[in-house]
């Protein structure tokens, strides 16, 4: 039996597609973050914690004294919670210091590294230092 011509290009195209979605979601991070390293010091405002990257918000002043709200973005949960890193260790209102990596295209969003707690802990939410921000994350230390 012969198949129409139509229904079976349609498919065809639909499951070119739907392969390709994955390949378009995700980035490198040296594709978006520049290599050299920043400090920001602000209040955490906001926590999204969800594939594929985690992102936290926080409020940093700038030289001017405004207040500028900065994304941070962070590996995969699953990646964090094998270091140790919890969702509960972001917390609203705390002030926290983040090592980073700031974004190619000037916006208010980095690529976080290390995040220093009111306490004094540290945890790496990002590559490593002096690695420049690979697509992955090659070893998690503490």
């Amino acid at each position: 039996m012969k198949m129409p011509k139509l229904p079976a290009l349609a498919a065809a195209a639909a499951g070119v597609m739907l392969s390709t979605a994955p390949l378009l979601a995700h980035h490198s991070f040296a594709a978006e973050y520049e290599s050299k390293e920043i400090t920001l010091s602000g209040t955490i405002t906001k926590v999204e914690w969800t594939n594929p990257h985690i992102y936290f918000y926080i409020d940093v002043k700038d030289a001017g004294g405004n207040v500028v709200n900065y994304a941070v973005e962070g590996y995969p949960p699953n990646t964090l919670k094998r270091t140790g890193f919890r969702k509960d260790d972001l917390k609203i209102g705390d002030l926290v210091t983040v090592t980073a990596y700031p974004a190619k295209d000037s916006s208010n969003r980095v690529a976080g590294r290390e995040i220093t707690f009111p306490d004094g802990g540290k945890k790496f939410a990002g590559p490593a230092a002096g690695k420049g921000p690979p697509s992955a994350p090659t070893s998690a230390k503490q």
